[in-house]
């Protein structure tokens, strides 16, 4: 009997549920919907088939998208017009309260998906903080959500490799048009971005990052295979993919980097405003301006100043805020360490501290395995520590990554609130309990907004001393200056972007409000130039939980419950904020 192969059964998926959609003239709107989001959440992850692996979808582990191409962006323009066609023919009022949710984030996405699809960023395909090279590097590595366990895995990413090599052509072609209309990276991005090119590139086969998995391939895989998958790695590495890692460095050196912009933000550019804009309105899922969240983060800085102030009188340092914050940034007593080993220790001490004290605070856990990891070598020097989610099958635990490119120079000054933001109870509990709740499409499961997520991870900071942590003033004062670190975004990235702010402006004033190192803020201004209003999540996310909390706190008195308030918060997992007002209100007055 012949096997029938993945992408038949794919187009047979499709054909299936439009011919469903079609057929539910005797189906109420409720079901005309669930069908609609399951179709919705298939054509997201052709899109998207990098995001479909790290979501554990692997019907699409062997393919990959040319992201800036003109036929690209011309699929996702179909799929806003096809989608917001279909919502049109649904009765929204014949939802129910949490399909009537699904109904409102998929409107907000066509939304915001058309507005960015306006602008011409296909052009700048590549930065140095995220993107197609990261992500494939990642996946080679073996350690990430690329499995690699039969020989159908193994043949899967040789595909994507063979794709990829073509994608870094398509990157250059596009890279080009940018260099034509003048639309480019920074010069302080490109020059960041070379050696994360250079960095693959080896003498060895052996020692390629692409090679990694040949080394690790499990027994079950037949030596005859073996033989075959290691000779077509060593052919595709040698002959297709480092020859075009060559020629994107050679681009970049010689093309790219003279051609590349002064300028830092994108307001500079001629769609910047209305370009960062459509970002920070994606980002932060409100219709705040850039000019209303600059003065929201001039306000905050100005409360947790006051706040360090007092913690500065608390440990007796004689001086100014400035060289308090400068002083700790060189503490030795902050850099304990001297093996890279001692650092991950450090954190799991800090994970057994809170064990005991998270039932107090949280009834909905997950169930999701979770691990601490060193970030791999290949993306340590330019790597912020980060959380990367499991798979509901258990097949990959929760991992929160942490960056220790020189542990004698490590400063733990920022570890437990940094902890509890990416690890427990913040970005592990909300991605995994999201991916766990069967009862939401598919499509929910394995959704984003930053400002839900990135603000329930910040939020979750200010809970430290209800679970053990902050006993120490250098630990309170880290927590302070983490905020403040977010608070600083809300100003730099404005600033940055809509208010002509320099490079070396926005760097200036990080330095004077903030205990972190010139190298690591410069990362972090890099950051936010890369990848406009995504750093204003965190902030304003975070400021409409706490409002939340407190009016749910002030109405309900006695009643209130914080675990049935945290549940509620985590159970349909995210939204714009918006939604998830409208959420709590509704809870808040059930609970009279």
């Amino acid at each position: 009997m012949k096997k029938i192969s993945a992408k038949i059964i794919q187009a047979l998926v499709v054909i299936l549920f439009f011919g469903a959609l079609n057929g539910c003239k005797n189906q109420d709107d409720s079901q005309k919907f669930d069908l609609l989001t399951k179709k919705y959440f298939y054509d997201k992850n052709s899109l998207n088939p990098l995001d479909a692996t790290l979501n554990g979808q692997n019907e699409f582990n062997d393919q990959l998208v040319f992201e800036m191409t003109d036929f690209y962006r011309k699929k996702q323009s179909n799929f806003f017009r096809t989608y917001k066609a279909e919502l049109s023919k649904i009765d929204s009022s014949k939802l129910n309260e949490e399909q009537l949710n699904s109904f409102e984030i998929m409107k907000w996405e066509i939304k915001q998906g058309e507005k960015i699809l306006k602008i011409p960023t296909n052009v700048m395909p590549i930065q140095q903080f995220w993107g197609t090279h990261l992500t494939m590097a990642q996946f080679a590595s073996g350690s990430a959500a690329q499995p690699f366990k039969t020989e159908k895995d193994y043949k899967n990413f040789l595909k994507r490799m063979d794709l990829y090599a073509v994608w870094i052509d398509s990157a250059i072609v596009y890279m080009k048009k940018g260099i034509e209309k003048k639309l480019v990276l920074p010069k302080a991005l490109t020059i960041k971005v070379i050696p994360q090119f250079e960095e693959i590139l080896t003498k060895n086969l052996e020692d390629n990052l692409f090679y990694s998995t040949i080394k690790t391939m499990p027994s079950t895989i037949s030596r005859s295979k073996k033989e075959e998958i290691t000779k077509a790695y060593a052919n595709m590495i040698q002959n297709k993919l480092m020859p075009q890692y060559v020629k994107m460095i050679y681009f970049l050196k010689n093309e790219y980097l003279p051609a590349s912009r002064s300028t830092s933000g994108i307001g500079s550019l001629p769609f910047g405003k209305e370009m960062y804009k459509a970002y920070s309105e994606q980002w932060t899922t409100t219709t705040k301006t850039p000019e209303e969240i600059h003065e929201i983060g001039l306000k905050e800085v100005a409360r947790l100043n006051a706040e360090m102030e007092k913690v500065k009188n608390q440990v007796g340092f004689k001086g100014t805020l400035k060289e308090f914050l400068n002083d700790v940034r060189s503490k030795k007593e902050l850099m304990p360490f001297s093996k890279p080993e001692e650092v991950i220790a450090h954190f799991q001490n800090i994970y057994n501290t809170i064990k005991p004290n998270v039932d107090k605070l949280f009834s909905l856990q997950p169930k999701t395995k979770f691990e601490i990891r060193r970030t791999e070598a290949f993306r340590e020097k330019t790597a912020s520590a980060e959380y990367v989610q499991g798979a509901v099958d258990g097949s990959r635990p929760g991992i929160f990554y942490v960056p220790i490119p020189n542990s004698k120079e490590y400063n733990v000054l920022e570890d437990e609130d940094l902890f509890l933001h990416e690890a427990i109870p913040g970005h592990h509990f909300q991605m995994s309990l999201q991916q766990e709740n069967t009862s939401l499409p598919d499509f929910r499961r394995y959704n984003w907004f930053g400002a839900y997520g990135e603000g329930w991870a910040l939020y979750t900071e200010s809970l430290g001393k209800e679970l053990g942590l902050y006993k120490d003033p250098y630990q309170y004062l880290g927590m302070l200056n983490d905020e403040m670190h977010r608070a600083i975004r809300l100003v730099v990235d404005t600033g940055i972007h809509s208010k002509g702010w320099s490079r070396e402006k926005a760097i200036q004033y990080s330095l004077e409000n903030e205990a972190e190192s010139e190298a690591s803020i410069t990362s972090e201004v890099e950051r936010y130039m890369a990848i406009p209003g995504q750093a204003l999540s965190y902030k304003i996310g975070q400021l409409k939980l706490i409002e939340l909390r407190d009016k749910a706190s002030k109405t309900l008195g006695a009643k209130f419950d914080i675990k049935k308030f945290h549940a509620k918060v985590l159970e349909s997992g995210v939204m714009p904020l918006a939604l998830l007002e409208i959420k709590i209100n509704k809870w808040i007055q059930s609970e009279k």
